[in-house]
Protein backbone atom coordinates (compact mmCIF):
# COMPACT_ATOMS: atom_id res chain seq x y z
CA UNK A 1 0.00 0.00 0.00
CA UNK A 2 1.17 3.72 -1.14
CA UNK A 3 0.81 6.35 1.23
CA UNK A 4 -0.22 9.84 0.24
CA UNK A 5 3.33 11.43 0.88
CA UNK A 6 4.77 15.15 1.02
CA UNK A 7 6.05 15.66 -2.37
CA UNK A 8 8.00 19.02 -3.26
CA UNK A 9 6.15 20.73 -5.98
CA UNK A 10 7.74 22.59 -8.74
CA UNK A 11 6.12 25.73 -8.22
CA UNK A 12 3.96 27.52 -5.99
CA UNK A 13 1.46 30.00 -6.76
CA UNK A 14 1.88 33.30 -4.17
CA UNK A 15 -0.88 35.74 -3.41
CA UNK A 16 1.05 39.37 -3.31
CA UNK A 17 -0.26 40.37 -0.13
CA UNK A 18 -3.04 39.18 2.95
CA UNK A 19 -5.47 36.07 2.20
CA UNK A 20 -8.64 38.84 1.07
CA UNK A 21 -6.51 41.64 -0.21
CA UNK A 22 -6.70 42.21 -3.85
CA UNK A 23 -3.53 41.48 -4.98
CA UNK A 24 -1.89 39.69 -8.17
CA UNK A 25 -0.92 36.02 -7.63
CA UNK A 26 2.01 34.82 -9.16
CA UNK A 27 3.55 31.45 -9.49
CA UNK A 28 7.27 30.80 -9.23
CA UNK A 29 9.56 27.63 -8.68
CA UNK A 30 9.48 26.11 -5.40
CA UNK A 31 13.53 26.64 -4.90
CA UNK A 32 13.09 30.34 -5.60
CA UNK A 33 10.23 30.93 -3.82
CA UNK A 34 12.55 29.44 -0.27
CA UNK A 35 15.70 31.22 -1.25
CA UNK A 36 13.03 34.62 -1.44
CA UNK A 37 11.93 34.08 2.03
CA UNK A 38 14.83 32.68 3.36
CA UNK A 39 16.66 36.10 1.88
CA UNK A 40 14.55 38.17 2.95
CA UNK A 41 14.32 36.95 6.59
CA UNK A 42 17.86 35.80 7.54
CA UNK A 43 21.63 36.86 7.06
CA UNK A 44 23.93 34.84 4.99
CA UNK A 45 26.90 35.63 7.11
CA UNK A 46 25.18 33.43 9.73
CA UNK A 47 27.08 29.54 10.18
CA UNK A 48 25.64 27.21 7.85
CA UNK A 49 23.71 25.62 10.33
CA UNK A 50 21.63 28.44 11.70
CA UNK A 51 20.85 29.08 7.84
CA UNK A 52 19.96 25.54 7.29
CA UNK A 53 17.91 25.07 10.69
CA UNK A 54 16.17 28.24 9.47
CA UNK A 55 15.49 27.25 5.56
CA UNK A 56 14.30 23.64 7.16
CA UNK A 57 11.41 25.76 9.23
CA UNK A 58 10.42 27.63 6.19
CA UNK A 59 10.50 24.67 3.32
CA UNK A 60 8.13 22.72 5.77
CA UNK A 61 6.19 25.58 7.00
CA UNK A 62 5.55 26.03 3.01
CA UNK A 63 4.90 22.76 2.59
CA UNK A 64 2.13 22.22 5.51
CA UNK A 65 0.39 24.99 3.68
CA UNK A 66 0.64 22.92 0.63
CA UNK A 67 0.07 19.91 1.91
CA UNK A 68 -3.27 20.33 3.56
CA UNK A 69 -4.61 22.34 0.95
CA UNK A 70 -4.86 25.34 3.78
CA UNK A 71 -6.15 28.53 1.19
CA UNK A 72 -7.61 25.99 -1.31
CA UNK A 73 -9.49 24.48 1.53
CA UNK A 74 -10.82 27.88 2.38
CA UNK A 75 -12.24 28.88 -1.11
CA UNK A 76 -8.81 30.80 -2.17
CA UNK A 77 -6.74 30.10 -5.53
CA UNK A 78 -3.77 30.36 -4.31
CA UNK A 79 -0.85 28.30 -2.13
CA UNK A 80 0.55 30.94 0.09
CA UNK A 81 0.83 34.77 1.02
CA UNK A 82 3.82 36.92 1.03
CA UNK A 83 2.57 38.42 4.49
CA UNK A 84 4.75 37.25 7.36
CA UNK A 85 1.53 38.03 9.53
CA UNK A 86 -0.05 35.30 7.96
CA UNK A 87 2.88 32.85 6.35
CA UNK A 88 6.01 34.09 5.30
CA UNK A 89 8.15 37.20 3.91
CA UNK A 90 8.07 37.45 0.07
CA UNK A 91 9.29 40.41 -1.85
CA UNK A 92 8.85 39.71 -5.46
CA UNK A 93 11.76 40.23 -7.86
CA UNK A 94 13.80 40.33 -4.96
CA UNK A 95 17.45 39.33 -5.50
CA UNK A 96 19.20 36.26 -3.34
CA UNK A 97 22.02 35.63 -1.57
CA UNK A 98 24.66 33.27 -3.04
CA UNK A 99 25.47 31.60 -0.22
CA UNK A 100 21.23 31.36 1.14
CA UNK A 101 21.11 30.05 -2.64
CA UNK A 102 23.64 27.72 -2.47
CA UNK A 103 22.37 25.75 1.19
CA UNK A 104 18.66 26.06 -0.24
CA UNK A 105 19.71 24.27 -3.71
CA UNK A 106 21.45 21.46 -1.12
CA UNK A 107 18.80 21.09 0.86
CA UNK A 108 15.54 22.33 -0.44
CA UNK A 109 14.18 18.55 -1.11
CA UNK A 110 14.04 17.78 2.87
CA UNK A 111 11.87 18.85 5.70
CA UNK A 112 10.36 18.45 9.00
CA UNK A 113 8.17 16.07 10.69
CA UNK A 114 7.13 15.21 13.92
CA UNK A 115 7.20 11.72 15.27
CA UNK A 116 5.33 9.53 12.86
CA UNK A 117 2.92 11.80 11.21
CA UNK A 118 3.23 12.57 7.48
CA UNK A 119 2.67 16.02 7.04
CA UNK A 120 5.54 18.57 6.72
CA UNK A 121 5.52 20.35 10.20
CA UNK A 122 3.72 24.17 10.61
CA UNK A 123 6.93 25.15 11.46
CA UNK A 124 5.94 28.75 13.43
CA UNK A 125 9.01 30.74 14.06
CA UNK A 126 9.81 34.52 14.89
CA UNK A 127 12.94 36.65 14.85
CA UNK A 128 13.03 36.25 18.66
CA UNK A 129 13.21 39.75 19.38
CA UNK A 130 11.16 42.35 18.26
CA UNK A 131 8.39 39.40 18.32
CA UNK A 132 8.05 35.68 20.43
CA UNK A 133 6.50 32.62 19.63
CA UNK A 134 6.19 29.18 20.42
CA UNK A 135 8.39 27.65 17.80
CA UNK A 136 11.48 28.89 16.33
CA UNK A 137 13.53 31.67 17.31
CA UNK A 138 16.08 33.13 14.54
CA UNK A 139 18.12 35.01 16.82
CA UNK A 140 18.06 32.09 19.14
CA UNK A 141 18.80 29.75 16.51
CA UNK A 142 22.10 31.74 15.67
CA UNK A 143 23.41 31.88 19.14
CA UNK A 144 22.40 27.88 19.37
CA UNK A 145 24.68 27.91 15.90
CA UNK A 146 27.59 29.66 17.67
CA UNK A 147 27.23 27.35 20.78
CA UNK A 148 27.81 24.49 17.93
CA UNK A 149 24.62 22.87 17.47
CA UNK A 150 23.66 21.12 14.64
CA UNK A 151 20.39 21.77 12.79
CA UNK A 152 18.94 18.99 13.82
CA UNK A 153 19.73 19.93 17.67
CA UNK A 154 18.55 23.78 17.01
CA UNK A 155 15.13 22.56 15.17
CA UNK A 156 14.54 19.58 18.60
CA UNK A 157 15.62 22.59 20.89
CA UNK A 158 12.50 24.11 19.76
CA UNK A 159 10.38 22.25 18.30
CA UNK A 160 10.75 18.92 20.47
CA UNK A 161 13.29 15.79 20.47
CA UNK A 162 10.79 13.65 18.33
CA UNK A 163 11.94 16.22 15.28
CA UNK A 164 13.18 14.49 12.39
CA UNK A 165 13.66 15.57 9.08
CA UNK A 166 12.68 13.85 5.70
CA UNK A 167 15.14 14.05 2.98
CA UNK A 168 15.28 13.70 -0.28
CA UNK A 169 11.77 13.83 -1.31
CA UNK A 170 10.46 13.81 -4.42
CA UNK A 171 10.13 16.54 -6.86
CA UNK A 172 7.11 16.69 -8.85
CA UNK A 173 4.16 18.69 -10.12
CA UNK A 174 1.75 19.11 -7.85
CA UNK A 175 -1.96 17.61 -7.70
CA UNK A 176 -5.10 18.97 -5.76
CA UNK A 177 -6.99 16.62 -4.13
CA UNK A 178 -9.81 17.20 -5.29
CA UNK A 179 -10.42 14.76 -8.71
CA UNK A 180 -11.68 17.49 -11.15
CA UNK A 181 -15.15 16.11 -10.91
CA UNK A 182 -18.53 15.52 -8.33
CA UNK A 183 -17.80 12.57 -6.30
CA UNK A 184 -21.03 10.67 -5.42
CA UNK A 185 -22.08 7.35 -4.74
CA UNK A 186 -20.99 5.08 -7.36
CA UNK A 187 -17.91 6.92 -7.99
CA UNK A 188 -14.68 4.51 -7.11
CA UNK A 189 -10.68 5.72 -5.74
CA UNK A 190 -8.45 6.69 -3.49
CA UNK A 191 -9.86 10.64 -3.51
CA UNK A 192 -13.15 8.48 -1.80
CA UNK A 193 -10.86 6.38 1.32
CA UNK A 194 -9.54 9.91 1.85
CA UNK A 195 -13.12 11.35 1.58
CA UNK A 196 -14.14 8.74 4.61
CA UNK A 197 -11.30 9.15 6.32
CA UNK A 198 -11.62 12.90 6.71
CA UNK A 199 -15.59 12.81 7.31
CA UNK A 200 -15.30 9.47 10.10
CA UNK A 201 -12.70 12.25 11.82
CA UNK A 202 -14.80 15.14 11.95
CA UNK A 203 -17.99 12.86 12.91
CA UNK A 204 -15.18 12.29 16.11
CA UNK A 205 -16.24 16.39 16.78
CA UNK A 206 -19.70 16.01 15.33
CA UNK A 207 -21.28 13.05 16.41
CA UNK A 208 -23.96 13.90 14.21
CA UNK A 209 -22.48 12.66 11.46
CA UNK A 210 -23.49 8.93 10.90
CA UNK A 211 -19.89 6.76 10.97
CA UNK A 212 -18.72 5.17 7.75
CA UNK A 213 -17.98 1.57 8.44
CA UNK A 214 -15.18 0.64 5.83
CA UNK A 215 -12.68 2.55 4.47
CA UNK A 216 -12.68 0.97 1.18
CA UNK A 217 -12.46 3.46 -2.00
CA UNK A 218 -15.90 2.75 -2.92
CA UNK A 219 -18.35 5.44 -2.31
CA UNK A 220 -21.33 3.39 -1.00
CA UNK A 221 -24.56 4.39 0.51
CA UNK A 222 -23.37 5.12 4.16
CA UNK A 223 -21.07 7.39 2.65
CA UNK A 224 -23.62 9.52 1.25
CA UNK A 225 -25.74 9.50 4.16
CA UNK A 226 -22.59 11.02 5.86
CA UNK A 227 -22.16 13.55 3.21
CA UNK A 228 -25.66 14.68 3.70
CA UNK A 229 -25.40 15.05 7.50
CA UNK A 230 -22.05 17.26 7.03
CA UNK A 231 -23.85 19.23 4.45
CA UNK A 232 -27.00 19.67 6.66
CA UNK A 233 -24.27 20.74 9.71
CA UNK A 234 -22.28 23.35 7.69
CA UNK A 235 -25.50 24.77 5.62
CA UNK A 236 -24.43 23.28 2.08
CA UNK A 237 -26.84 21.90 -0.71
CA UNK A 238 -27.94 18.41 1.32
CA UNK A 239 -27.59 15.88 -2.05
CA UNK A 240 -24.53 13.91 -0.86
CA UNK A 241 -22.37 14.67 -3.76
CA UNK A 242 -19.12 16.29 -3.20
CA UNK A 243 -18.46 18.74 -5.17
CA UNK A 244 -15.56 21.20 -5.29
CA UNK A 245 -17.34 23.59 -2.32
CA UNK A 246 -18.32 20.43 -0.21
CA UNK A 247 -15.03 18.71 -0.89
CA UNK A 248 -13.28 21.68 0.71
CA UNK A 249 -15.31 22.21 3.23
CA UNK A 250 -14.63 18.67 4.28
CA UNK A 251 -10.69 19.39 4.13
CA UNK A 252 -10.90 22.95 6.03
CA UNK A 253 -12.98 21.60 9.10
CA UNK A 254 -10.57 18.46 8.58
CA UNK A 255 -7.63 20.46 9.20
CA UNK A 256 -9.24 22.47 12.17
CA UNK A 257 -10.55 19.72 14.31
CA UNK A 258 -6.92 17.96 13.45
CA UNK A 259 -5.16 21.86 14.59
CA UNK A 260 -2.97 21.25 11.39
CA UNK A 261 -1.69 24.94 11.62
CA UNK A 262 -0.23 24.34 15.00
CA UNK A 263 2.86 22.75 16.39
CA UNK A 264 1.43 20.43 18.66
CA UNK A 265 -0.87 19.66 16.12
CA UNK A 266 -2.93 16.00 16.38
CA UNK A 267 -1.33 15.42 13.07
CA UNK A 268 -1.45 13.05 10.17
CA UNK A 269 -0.86 9.07 10.69
CA UNK A 270 0.29 6.47 8.16
CA UNK A 271 -3.24 4.89 8.31
CA UNK A 272 -4.70 8.59 7.36
CA UNK A 273 -2.73 8.63 4.57
CA UNK A 274 -2.10 5.27 2.82
CA UNK A 275 -3.47 4.52 -0.42
CA UNK A 276 -4.55 1.28 -2.46
CA UNK A 277 -3.46 2.54 -5.45
CA UNK A 278 -0.44 4.21 -6.33
CA UNK A 279 -0.75 8.04 -8.18
CA UNK A 280 -0.15 7.16 -11.39
CA UNK A 281 -0.21 3.92 -13.32
CA UNK A 282 2.20 2.80 -15.97
CA UNK A 283 3.55 0.02 -17.84
CA UNK A 284 3.76 -3.34 -15.81
CA UNK A 285 1.74 -2.37 -13.33
CA UNK A 286 -1.32 -5.07 -12.30
CA UNK A 287 -4.01 -5.42 -10.56
CA UNK A 288 -7.63 -3.53 -10.33
CA UNK A 289 -6.98 0.06 -11.48
CA UNK A 290 -5.43 -1.67 -15.11
CA UNK A 291 -8.27 -3.92 -15.64
CA UNK A 292 -10.51 -0.78 -15.04
CA UNK A 293 -8.48 1.20 -17.47
CA UNK A 294 -8.53 -1.85 -20.01
CA UNK A 295 -12.11 -1.81 -19.71
CA UNK A 296 -12.26 1.84 -20.22
CA UNK A 297 -10.32 2.28 -22.90
CA UNK A 298 -11.44 -0.94 -25.08
CA UNK A 299 -14.38 0.33 -25.23
CA UNK A 300 -13.62 3.64 -25.96
CA UNK A 301 -11.43 2.74 -28.69
CA UNK A 302 -14.36 0.32 -30.05
CA UNK A 303 -16.25 3.54 -30.80
CA UNK A 304 -13.52 5.66 -31.83
CA UNK A 305 -11.35 5.03 -34.87
CA UNK A 306 -8.47 7.18 -33.52
CA UNK A 307 -7.57 5.13 -30.97
CA UNK A 308 -6.03 1.57 -31.96
CA UNK A 309 -8.33 -1.45 -30.68
CA UNK A 310 -5.92 -4.22 -28.98
CA UNK A 311 -8.58 -6.14 -27.29
CA UNK A 312 -6.99 -5.31 -23.46
CA UNK A 313 -7.70 -8.54 -21.21
CA UNK A 314 -5.24 -8.76 -19.15
CA UNK A 315 -5.00 -7.32 -15.55
CA UNK A 316 -1.57 -5.99 -16.72
CA UNK A 317 -0.40 -2.65 -18.28
CA UNK A 318 1.26 -3.95 -21.25
CA UNK A 319 2.84 -2.44 -24.20
CA UNK A 320 -0.15 -2.52 -26.12
CA UNK A 321 -2.03 -0.72 -23.03
CA UNK A 322 0.72 2.02 -22.88
CA UNK A 323 0.22 2.11 -27.36
CA UNK A 324 -3.04 2.86 -26.31
CA UNK A 325 -2.91 5.13 -23.85
CA UNK A 326 -0.96 7.57 -25.68
CA UNK A 327 -3.19 7.38 -28.77
CA UNK A 328 -6.19 8.48 -26.39
CA UNK A 329 -3.50 11.53 -24.75
CA UNK A 330 -2.28 12.69 -27.59
CA UNK A 331 -6.78 12.70 -29.21
CA UNK A 332 -7.22 14.22 -25.87
CA UNK A 333 -4.52 16.73 -25.78
CA UNK A 334 -2.98 14.92 -22.42
CA UNK A 335 0.97 15.11 -21.90
CA UNK A 336 1.48 11.66 -24.79
CA UNK A 337 4.01 9.62 -22.25
CA UNK A 338 1.84 6.54 -21.89
CA UNK A 339 1.28 7.38 -17.95
CA UNK A 340 -2.08 7.57 -16.61
CA UNK A 341 -2.30 9.88 -13.88
CA UNK A 342 -4.92 12.06 -12.21
CA UNK A 343 -5.72 14.13 -15.75
CA UNK A 344 -5.54 11.04 -17.84
CA UNK A 345 -7.81 9.23 -15.67
CA UNK A 346 -10.34 12.50 -15.47
CA UNK A 347 -10.30 12.41 -19.29
CA UNK A 348 -11.29 8.87 -19.42
CA UNK A 349 -13.61 8.81 -17.40
CA UNK A 350 -15.67 11.56 -19.13
CA UNK A 351 -14.57 9.71 -22.38
CA UNK A 352 -16.45 7.12 -21.27
CA UNK A 353 -19.11 8.60 -20.30
CA UNK A 354 -19.49 10.57 -23.45
CA UNK A 355 -18.88 7.10 -25.46
CA UNK A 356 -21.88 5.36 -23.84
CA UNK A 357 -24.09 8.81 -24.48
CA UNK A 358 -23.28 8.39 -28.16
CA UNK A 359 -23.19 4.78 -28.53
CA UNK A 360 -24.85 4.22 -32.57
CA UNK A 361 -28.25 2.89 -33.32
CA UNK A 362 -26.83 -0.24 -34.38
CA UNK A 363 -25.77 -1.00 -30.97
CA UNK A 364 -28.38 0.60 -29.12
CA UNK A 365 -29.69 -3.11 -28.09
CA UNK A 366 -26.57 -4.18 -26.47
CA UNK A 367 -26.55 -1.44 -24.32
CA UNK A 368 -27.34 -2.56 -21.03
CA UNK A 369 -24.19 -4.62 -21.69
CA UNK A 370 -21.83 -2.04 -20.87
CA UNK A 371 -20.65 -0.71 -17.26
CA UNK A 372 -22.40 2.06 -16.71
CA UNK A 373 -19.72 4.26 -14.76
CA UNK A 374 -21.53 3.83 -11.29
CA UNK A 375 -19.37 1.31 -8.70
CA UNK A 376 -22.56 -0.44 -7.63
CA UNK A 377 -22.59 -1.87 -3.75
CA UNK A 378 -24.60 -2.61 -0.93
CA UNK A 379 -28.14 -0.31 -0.91
CA UNK A 380 -27.96 1.31 -3.81
CA UNK A 381 -30.66 1.50 -6.66
CA UNK A 382 -30.90 2.38 -10.13
CA UNK A 383 -31.22 0.90 -13.84
CA UNK A 384 -28.04 -0.23 -14.09
CA UNK A 385 -28.72 -2.44 -10.04
CA UNK A 386 -31.94 -3.34 -12.43
CA UNK A 387 -29.77 -4.86 -15.12
CA UNK A 388 -27.27 -6.74 -12.80
CA UNK A 389 -29.89 -8.55 -11.24
CA UNK A 390 -31.11 -9.69 -14.99
CA UNK A 391 -27.56 -11.11 -16.13
CA UNK A 392 -27.27 -12.31 -12.29
CA UNK A 393 -30.70 -14.01 -12.75
CA UNK A 394 -29.85 -15.62 -16.04
CA UNK A 395 -26.75 -16.61 -14.49
CA UNK A 396 -28.28 -18.31 -11.20
CA UNK A 397 -31.01 -19.79 -13.60
CA UNK A 398 -28.74 -22.08 -15.25
CA UNK A 399 -26.04 -22.06 -12.16
CA UNK A 400 -27.74 -23.17 -8.60
CA UNK A 401 -24.06 -22.78 -6.74
CA UNK A 402 -24.58 -19.64 -7.47
CA UNK A 403 -27.57 -17.83 -4.96
CA UNK A 404 -30.46 -16.51 -6.64
CA UNK A 405 -31.23 -12.94 -6.63
CA UNK A 406 -34.89 -10.85 -7.26
CA UNK A 407 -34.99 -8.76 -10.12
CA UNK A 408 -36.05 -5.87 -7.34
CA UNK A 409 -33.72 -2.53 -8.36
CA UNK A 410 -32.35 -2.64 -5.19
CA UNK A 411 -28.87 -4.39 -4.09
CA UNK A 412 -29.92 -6.20 -1.61
CA UNK A 413 -28.18 -9.11 0.90
CA UNK A 414 -28.71 -11.49 -2.07
CA UNK A 415 -27.56 -9.48 -4.86
CA UNK A 416 -24.41 -9.35 -2.72
CA UNK A 417 -24.32 -12.95 -1.90
CA UNK A 418 -24.40 -13.83 -5.02
CA UNK A 419 -21.80 -11.03 -6.48
CA UNK A 420 -19.46 -12.03 -3.64
CA UNK A 421 -19.83 -16.03 -5.10
CA UNK A 422 -19.01 -14.77 -9.08
CA UNK A 423 -16.16 -12.89 -7.76
CA UNK A 424 -14.47 -15.72 -5.63
CA UNK A 425 -14.97 -17.62 -9.23
CA UNK A 426 -13.59 -15.61 -10.86
CA UNK A 427 -10.71 -14.98 -8.63
CA UNK A 428 -11.26 -11.32 -7.90
CA UNK A 429 -11.42 -9.97 -4.12
CA UNK A 430 -14.51 -10.87 -2.99
CA UNK A 431 -15.74 -6.86 -2.43
CA UNK A 432 -19.22 -7.39 -2.90
CA UNK A 433 -18.99 -4.38 -5.30
CA UNK A 434 -19.10 -4.51 -8.82
CA UNK A 435 -16.71 -2.37 -10.84
CA UNK A 436 -15.73 -3.04 -14.23
CA UNK A 437 -13.96 -6.30 -14.05
CA UNK A 438 -16.84 -7.67 -12.51
CA UNK A 439 -19.41 -6.54 -14.53
CA UNK A 440 -18.11 -7.49 -17.89
CA UNK A 441 -17.66 -11.22 -16.54
CA UNK A 442 -21.01 -11.32 -15.00
CA UNK A 443 -22.49 -10.12 -18.73
CA UNK A 444 -19.93 -12.48 -20.85
CA UNK A 445 -21.37 -15.52 -18.35
CA UNK A 446 -24.83 -14.70 -18.51
CA UNK A 447 -24.22 -15.47 -22.32
CA UNK A 448 -23.04 -18.46 -21.95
Amino acid sequence: MAIRSPIIPTMIRVHLGAPDASARNITVPFTEYIKNVASSEIYPNWPDDALKANILAQISFALNRIYNEWYPSKGYNFDITNSPIYDQAFRENAQFFDRISQIVDEIFNNYIVKGNQVQPLYAQYCDGKNTTCSGLSQWGSLTLANQGKSPIEILRNYYGNDIKIIYNAPVEDNIMTYPGFPVEIGTSGDFVRLLKIQLNRIGRDYPAIPAIIDDSIYFTVDTENAVKKFQEIFNLPINGIVDKQTWYKIKYIYNAVKKITSIYTEGIGIDEASLVFNRTIQLGDEGDPVTALNYYINTIAYFDADIPYLDLKTPVFTEDTKQMVIAFQNKYKIKANGIVDANTWKALREAYKQTLQKVPETCMCDINEFFSGRYLSYDMTGEDVVNLQKFLYLICSKDHSIPGVLVNGTYDRLTQQSVKSLQRRFGLEDTGVVGPATWYRIVELSKE
